[in-house]
């Protein structure tokens, strides 16, 4: 029954996805996949969502590569934030305001209603399309960020899920006794909104899209100061919040800023852990990879049981051909987090580009089980068709090729592999299941 219905779902998300495939202008947008930032945001997120009343493993906390300050909901499982946004914060409170406010988006019941007043096909479309591109989508390039995964979209699409004033300020209230609630100080709310006054002024053109998706006034300003000095106790849990804030900032800025801005804003006697990360990235991405080499392994040293240290460590070591030692690498991270689908992936992919038997075989092992984690990740599933086809499944490695093929947009491509795929299994068998799925998607959109 779940299999099944997991399945349907992601046939649903793949038409809608290959519908509007066609007409998606230049303009995209990226989600950016890092096992170390989203464990950071998950942190951050995870006190906010118990005062929300969800559950931790409903919500997923994406990265959108874009440098506007933005920040939105799209279902009630996904809240997307813009790395520009992230990069501009200057606390972990104001962050968690952020999420406070978009949780409270969800909470409140503001997307299901929307959704039901905006029931035309082209808005359930472009729904569809956000949803498939906030599974992410790989694109496999090392200079955008740690396993980054792509997708694309209509940034004008965003405006489906603009809120209204009276929208915001139920949200407003419900986010600020939720920061109380987790321990962290409303004022952070206030001070965020702050940063956009002045915004509404200026021309749409001009405008961050956080003020055209979220309607900010100095009515709303001087209401939120009010509700969080009533909320306020003074208190401020941001000791354990800061600290992952500054690690997936600093992060998130070393790979998606350049090389050099990132050496020129670390201080020569810095030597802190961050400050060791952000060079190595910095090293690696030049490249410089004796440098990079040893700022890593020192960070390694220092942190031997931190597994996305490892992870870093592994993709740092393996985009620069140091094959065997990535594989260890990555899998001492494994080992460390057993359970996280991008570290396993990295942990394949590196097996595979060993290309020895034995490790052909493992790549396929850990590769499957990445999948059945995470089943929407393009880069992921190009690595298994490779595995698959290493290992002799030629049939499953179609279907896998079928699949990636059909989420970043291409559903003729998908049906050639889908159909190349249901001459070589079994029928009935899961692969052929898949592969069927798959082309009658393609013919559906077709």
């Amino acid at each position: 029954m779940a299999v099944g219905w997991t399945r349907c779902l992601r046939m649903l998300m793949v038409i809608a996805f290959a519908a509007v495939a066609a007409a998606t202008p230049a303009r995209a947008i990226t989600i950016l996949r890092d096992p170390d930032i989203e464990n950071a945001l998950k942190q951050l997120s995870a006190p906010l969502i118990r005062a929300a009343g969800l559950s931790q493993d409903q919500i997923s906390l994406l990265v959108v590569r874009d440098s506007s300050l933005n920040a939105f909901v799209f279902d009630s499982a996904h809240v997307l934030i813009h790395s520009g946004l992230i990069l501009r914060m200057e606390s972990a409170s104001e962050l968690q305001a952020v999420v406070a406010h978009e949780l409270a988006h969800i909470a409140n019941g503001h997307i299901p209603r929307r959704l039901a007043n905006q029931r035309s096909a082209g808005e359930a479309t472009r729904f569809g399309l956000l949803m498939a591109l906030a599974v992410g989508a790989a694109t496999g390039d090392a200079g955008a960020a740690a396993g980054v995964a792509a997708g694309s979209a209509s940034s004008a699409q965003r405006v489906f899920f603009s809120h209204t004033r009276a929208e915001e300020a139920s949200a407003d209230q419900t986010a600020l006794r939720y920061l109380s609630q987790a321990g962290v100080d409303p004022k952070a709310m206030a001070i965020l909104l702050q940063r956009f006054l002045g915004q509404e002024v200026l021309s749409a053109a001009r405008q961050d899209p956080y003020v055209r998706s979220h309607p900010l006034t100095r009515d709303r300003i001087r209401a939120v100061q009010g509700y969080a000095a009533a909320y306020s106790d003074g208190s401020d849990a941001s000791t354990e919040a800061g600290r992952w804030f500054n690690r997936a900032r600093a992060k998130l800025g070393a790979f998606i800023q350049s090389p050099s801005q990132t050496l020129r804003t670390i201080a020569k006697d810095d030597s802190s852990d961050i400050a060791v990360m952000r060079r190595a990235i910095a090293y690696h991405r030049l490249p410089d990879r004796n440098r990079a080499f040893a700022e890593i392994r020192r960070l390694a040293n220092r942190l031997p049981n931190d597994p996305y240290v490892h992870e870093l460590r592994g993709q740092i070591l393996l985009e620069s051909g140091q094959t065997e030692a990535a594989v260890q690498a990555y899998a001492r991270a494994a080992r460390l987090k057993p359970d996280n689908a991008l570290i396993l992936a990295g942990h394949g992919r590196a097996l595979l580009a060993l290309d020895t038997r034995s490790s052909r075989t493992e790549a396929l092992r850990l590769l499957e089980r990445a999948y059945s984690w995470d089943s929407q990740d393009p880069r992921l599933l190009r690595d298994l068709a490779v595995a698959y086809a290493r290992n002799g499944q030629k049939g499953m490695a179609s279907v896998a090729t079928a699949e990636r093929y059909a989420l970043v947009g291409d559903l003729r491509s998908a049906g050639i592999h889908a159909a190349r795929a249901l001459e070589m299994l079994p029928q009935g068998s899961p692969g052929w299941n898949r592969a069927r799925d798959m082309l009658n998607a393609a013919k559906s959109a077709g």
